[in-house]
């Protein structure tokens, strides 16, 4: 579709060196070719255009002074890409891989998993360029403190509420926050993730991972299906994948692997989740360290993997979680998954898989879970922490966790109806980005050219 072709073609030019941001837009729109094909009022009010393009770029300098005294220099980001369903909302990374052409790509994807929620926010993303691994308490907390220095001119809570992503959990999350607090002399609900001392939701570290497996949930159950027994495979080690693990044990099945930069655990018997969190919630040490705990179970060196492809997904099993970072899982992994016999993936990270590798999952119609709808647990559970700041309420976990448990159920069925209106009842990449299009450009054309 030229409009399409030419679309890329101009982000090319006006926003160079940015893959993972293009790939993002290009995997989009080749889904909204049937919307875009038979309503010409997304042609007439330009809203491609302007979607694609974020209403406010905010990039600034992180000056902060480490523990030996010497003046390091990161670079800072915050992306506030659309607000026409609500204030933005989105997480912020640290790791020293984000540069902009990553923030817009997590930015662009915010945007129609937020409107898959059906809760009023709109999409952003934010972060930084700064590696909190082997950084002290105080190095981190001198540059959380520096990094909201510039930061709290942006946002607050009707206008963008910042969250955790890789790097930034609630110690990071405190940390900013009591600068903002002391800045601008307000305790509002700027921050999602806080701590439950002082405002944070039950299950809003759990959400993300448990919201992927609900979803997973849900795909098995329109095919007749349930997780029950499923051996599954999860990569990851962090917060996604703790959790992840967690409801999937809870609902019967027996995730085998979790993996971090270092390689890949193999249990054939079952992650031991106890040990897992005591190495990377308590120690926050290498999974290397696993098999010490554990001699029967394999680890596989991150040197040894395959030149085409991540361990992880080599593994014989039923369903995959990637839930580590963005083009984990390749063409050949994809393949190696459905040779396999894997019936299902449910992606806990933002676009894990490359876009060749999703093409694999459609062709062979395995339940297939995106994630900007089967990860969406996560801000959803950050909308309700909001609910709950604003109105001074404390819900419990009970509570969270069934109101996560609708909104994924939800999410899946407007993604699934959307898919089936459309004629491919089986892609839910498509009726996921259709159904959260829909939604946005609607709100864009009502509120005029803004």
């Amino acid at each position: 579709m030229t409009y399409i072709h030419d679309t890329i073609v101009r982000l090319q030019k006006t926003s160079p060196a940015q893959a993972e941001f293009y790939q993002a837009v290009e995997e989009v729109l080749d889904s909204l070719q049937p919307i875009l094909e038979t309503n010409e009022k997304y042609q007439k009010h330009a809203i491609i255009e302007r979607m694609v393009e974020p209403e406010r770029q905010i990039m600034f300098r992180v000056p902060w002074v480490d523990d030996q005294g010497n003046v390091q220099v990161n670079k800072g980001y915050r992306i506030e890409f659309n607000s026409a369903l609500g204030p933005y909302k989105g997480g912020l990374r640290f790791h020293p891989s984000v540069n902009a052409g990553i923030i817009k790509f997590l930015g662009f994807e915010q945007i129609f998993k937020n409107a898959l929620t059906g809760l009023p926010i709109g999409g952003g993303k934010g972060g930084a360029n700064f590696d909190p691994k082997g950084k002290s308490d105080g190095e981190i907390m001198r540059f959380c403190q520096s990094f909201i220095n510039e930061l709290y001119r942006h946002i607050g809570p009707t206008t963008d509420v910042p969250a955790g992503d890789i790097g930034v959990g609630a110690r990071e999350i405190g940390y900013m926050f009591g600068q903002y607090k002391r800045l601008t002399g307000n305790y509002d609900g700027v921050f999602t993730g806080k701590s439950l001392l002082w405002g944070g939701s039950l299950v809003r570290k759990e959400a993300t991972g448990y919201g992927c497996v609900y979803f997973a949930q849900y795909m098995l159950e329109a095919k007749g299906d349930t997780l029950a027994g499923k051996r599954c495979l999860v990569s990851g080690a962090g917060n996604v994948a703790i959790y992840t693990i967690e409801k999937l044990y809870q609902l019967g099945a027996v995730p085998v692997t979790c993996s971090d930069s270092s390689g890949t655990v193999y249990h054939e018997t079952g992650i031991n989740l106890d040990t897992l969190k005591e190495l990377k919630e308590v120690r926050k040490v290498r999974l290397n360290e696993y098999v010490a705990a554990h001699p029967e179970a394999k680890f596989i060196p991150a040197a040894d993997y395959p030149a085409d492809g991540n361990a992880v997904w080599r593994i014989p099993a039923q369903l995959a979680f990637p839930c580590a970072t963005q083009n984990e899982l390749s063409e050949a992994d994809a393949k190696a998954l459905v040779a396999n016999g894997v019936i299902g993936v449910s992606e806990g990270a933002n676009m894990p898989s490359t876009q060749d590798a999703v093409e694999v999952f459609l062709d062979a119609k395995i339940s297939y879970g995106p994630g900007k709808a089967a990860n969406a647990g996560g801000v959803a559970t950050s909308q309700l922490e909001m609910a709950q700041n604003a109105s001074m309420q404390r819900w419990s976990f009970e509570e969270v966790d069934e109101k996560l448990k609708v909104i994924m159920k939800n999410i899946f069925l407007n993604a699934s109806e959307t898919a089936a209106e459309f004629g491919e009842p089986h892609n839910l990449v498509l009726g996921a980005n259709i159904a959260g299009f829909r939604k946005v450009a609607d709100a864009m054309i009502e509120q005029g050219v803004v």
